[in-house]
């Protein structure tokens, strides 16, 4: 059946975004995180590939590792405020003739409160190996949490969307002179994803000419079968372990100005998982062509590389000003084609169609005293994601930061840090699309999010 056919894009919807851990999060473009440094969130991440002393250099530029001169521990903790709540509404079984406005709310807030860590360990070493640091990092690189209400006006298009992106760095640095060295580091990158979304088989029953008189017994108002009468569920889990690589460069061309570039590489994945339908007992009838039944499925894609140009300027033995340019190829997403291991249900792929993007940002740190220093600034990130391809699973549209920070240097080897950092969407995100299941939602967002980091530095 042709609705059967059309039915599988919801699975492939939301594989398709599980296994390219798409999400809403308003911290960074598309699903990118870019909170594994308290210090740099301080200043926008200006200078996270090229500032001294924080030790997310490690997965930032593992370059910059070389001129750390003592082991050094960091921990860091961001609690990402994240809210989006939508207005609007749409039709079921839109552009026919038994279009119908959506039924259910807005869905609530789908943000919610999450915390985003990461730790960072580098051990110089000495000896005949005294040019060489090593260094070890675990991060959250890409992730995402939102969740709205089940019966929401939305429902056919995402309900729950939960991916958890944990990435183990392990780099070393080779200092070739006193101002240059290169650095490399290798990914081991897990993945864990939870996505689901309604599906109005009621639609789909009366589009279908072979089920379609059902809808007309004994009339469209009052008859069991029918837009939203016949709403089924769809929950998809996968994972997932793959391989990366960075690579990294320093150059100190004076005592006061350090240069830094890294290349992070596309990380290929082939999520694996199940999908679990839930069919109601009246349409149970559209199982018997095999589909629509709990089984496994998976997905290839290709994660994007980011390039990351970086500036630090000492100004003064007090001020210090940094800037940063990173470019994330997100055209690696154009397609993801889902295959399932039920042979009764067809692949399926969508379109992403995503531009790559550049994130901009400028900061600067100022030191108050030997204790304290204080940080400030401001970045702009470009979103990938276009009209025609935002959904309620990734309401994304260009973003303003704005941010401060504070290092106190309690002893002359540990250092407490703390940042706040708002990120302001630059105009409200809309949304047309139209679901699998024949639903057409639209609707405009706001949103934002509230980043509150705290950090702990240990040298020894």
């Amino acid at each position: 059946m042709e609705f059967a056919n059309n039915l599988t894009r919801v699975t492939a919807l939301a594989f398709g975004i599980a296994s390219a851990l798409a999400c809403g999060q308003a911290q960074a473009s598309a699903f990118q995180l870019r909170e594994n440094s308290v210090k740099a969130q301080g200043r926008a991440m200006a200078g996270s590939a090229s500032a001294y002393g924080d030790a997310s250099v490690v997965a930032n530029n593992p370059a910059m590792m070389s001129t750390f001169k003592e082991k050094t521990l960091q921990a860091d903790v961001t609690a990402v405020d994240l809210s989006f709540e939508f207005t609007g509404g749409g039709n079921a079984a839109a552009g026919s003739a038994l279009q119908q406005p959506l039924t259910g709310g807005d869905g609530g807030d789908a943000g919610d409160l999450t915390p985003v860590p990461a730790s960072a360990f580098i051990l110089p070493l000495s000896g005949s190996f005294e040019y060489v640091t090593l260094g070890m990092m675990v991060s959250a690189p890409f992730g995402l949490k939102t969740d709205y209400d089940r019966n929401w006006v939305g429902r056919y298009h995402a309900v729950e969307s939960d991916v958890r992106i944990i990435d183990l760095t392990l780099s070393a640095s080779l200092e070739l002179s006193e101002r240059f060295s290169v650095g490399v580091g290798a990914i081991i990158e897990r993945s864990d994803v939870t996505l689901s979304n309604a599906i109005d088989f009621g639609t789909g029953i009366c589009a279908n000419p072979a089920t379609q008189s059902l809808c007309f017994m004994p009339n469209p108002i009052t008859g069991p079968y029918g837009p939203q009468k016949n709403d089924g569920f769809v929950s998809v889990e996968g994972d997932d372990t793959s391989f990366g690589w960075l690579f990294g460069v320093s150059w100190r061309p004076t005592d006061r100005l350090s240069l830094g570039y890294t290349h992070r590489s596309e990380i290929k994945h082939e999520v694996s998982g199940t999908a679990t339908f839930e069919v109601p007992a009246n349409a149970a009838f559209l199982t018997s062509t095999g589909q629509y039944v709990t089984g496994p499925g998976g997905a290839k894609l290709t994660l994007p590389s980011t390039d990351t140009f970086s500036a630090t300027f000492q100004a003064t033995d007090r001020l210090a000003v940094m800037a940063e340019a990173s470019l994330t190829g997100w055209e690696s997403l154009e397609e993801v084609r889902i295959e399932f291991g039920n042979p009764a249900q067809p692949d399926s792929a969508e379109d992403y169609n995503w531009g790559d993007s550049w994130f901009y940002s400028v900061g600067a740190e100022y030191k108050i005293s030997d204790r304290f220093t204080v940080r400030g600034g401001v970045g702009r990130d470009e979103s990938p994601v276009s009209l025609p391809y935002r959904t309620p699973r990734m309401p994304d549209q260009d973003r303003n930061w704005y941010a401060v920070g504070l290092t106190w240097a309690a002893t002359d080897n540990l250092e407490i840090s703390g940042s706040y950092t708002r990120i302001q969407l630059a105009d409200d995100p809309q949304v047309d699309l139209v679901s699998s299941s024949g639903s057409r939602l639209v609707g405009t967002y706001d949103g934002g999010a509230d980043l509150y980091g705290i950090s702990m530095q240990y040298r020894f």
